[in-house]
């Protein structure tokens, strides 16, 4: 008998395609998604139960199909439903998980658990180290909103480790996912004709392909490979940094520079009319900034991402379509107003 893998989150696009993927590994015999609500994408041969994890329904399933391995990837800055309210979204990252790790706590058969987390764990702040790693801890805990969600999400998984010694356990803490598919806060984001930033600040951004994505997930959930390890918290981004206004530039489109106070205010305001989740906790990314080591996701996990940072919002941008301005006569301009500003100004 091969692997009993439980995915949740499959109504996701992220998660529709791990459960493809993880249904062509030999060693695995039969794949479970599960979500509140049904798939608009196919699963392949997996099998999908339609269940809330925030009931205790879940300690049910993973029980009755004897699974051995759980993939947690319901754990989201923003709901499927159009207008959902953050606080349904909080529920399902923070009960939610609960509920779940307590249903594997009293799984026997439950050996291996991977949970999707988020770079956002280390907050955004002025006084923020250059480079986090995994064991940095954040100079500013997040107030609210996702981030404080994968802290505290974070923090009832090293109690199920606890709980659970004979459980391998494997976080991976993913910089921002991008790619055609991607439909998150911050893609939506850079869709917009015109990128509102913060005056005076050009933060450093990492990001993740979402082929990558998916690669590193089929690694955790698998056994180690000869000299790697896999269970762990690994920081999980593609090589180098963008600066935002390097995004802006190859996006073709223009950015409009207001004062913080301001940001907010249009952040708001893009929330309260659901044109787009332009939250606090997105406001201090595009204002701080925020870069993880990722030498131990190379050297313990083993993982070698084939998209760097700048070929991941690359793709991001083929899927876009040109923007306002055509992005080389953009870069040229930028490039000129800058060298006309002393140096070192602007940045953070």
């Amino acid at each position: 008998m091969g692997k009993v893998v439980l995915v949740t989150g499959v109504a996701r696009q992220l998660g529709g395609r791990f459960v493809r993927r993880i249904l062509r590994e030999p060693d695995v015999d039969r794949v479970i998604g599960v979500d509140a609500v049904p798939p608009e994408h196919r699963l392949g041969g997996a099998e999908f139960i339609r269940a809330d994890i925030r009931h205790p329904t879940i300690g049910k399933l993973l029980a009755e199909h004897a699974v051995d391995t759980v993939v947690h990837m319901d754990v989201s800055g923003t709901s499927l439903a159009k207008g959902g309210s953050r606080a349904a979204v909080k529920e399902t990252n923070v009960i939610g998980t609960m509920q779940l790790l307590g249903a594997c706590q009293k799984t026997p058969s439950v050996k291996r658990l991977v949970v999707k987390s988020s770079t956002s764990v280390y907050g955004s702040a002025p006084r923020d180290p250059a480079v986090f790693t995994e064991t940095t801890p954040p100079k500013s805990l997040p107030s609210g909103g996702f981030a404080k969600d994968t802290v505290e999400v974070e923090g009832y998984v090293r109690g199920f480790a606890r709980r659970r010694p004979d459980v391998a356990v494997c976080v991976l803490r993913f910089a921002n996912i991008l790619g055609p598919c991607a439909d998150s806060p911050l893609a939506e984001y850079f869709s917009l004709p015109v990128l509102p930033t913060v005056l005076g600040f050009d933060p450093r951004l990492q990001f993740v392909h979402e082929d990558d994505a998916i690669e590193v997930l089929r690694i955790a959930t698998g056994e180690p490979a000869r000299s790697t390890l896999n269970s762990g918290t690994f920081n999980i981004a593609g090589d180098g940094v963008l600066l935002l206004s390097q995004a802006a530039r190859r996006l073709g489109r223009p950015t409009l520079p207001f004062f913080l106070p301001s940001v907010t205010w249009v952040g708001s305001v893009l929330r309260s009319v659901g044109v787009l989740d332009f939250s606090p906790e997105q406001v201090r990314l595009l204002t701080h900034g925020r870069v993880v080591d990722t030498a131990q996701m190379r050297e313990t996990l083993g993982f070698h991402p084939r998209y760097s940072t700048a070929d991941a919002f690359a793709d991001f941008a083929r899927s876009r379509g040109p923007g306002l301005l055509p992005p080389e006569t953009l870069a040229r301009t930028v490039d000129r107003i800058a060298a006309l500003v002393p140096a070192g100004r602007g940045q953070n």
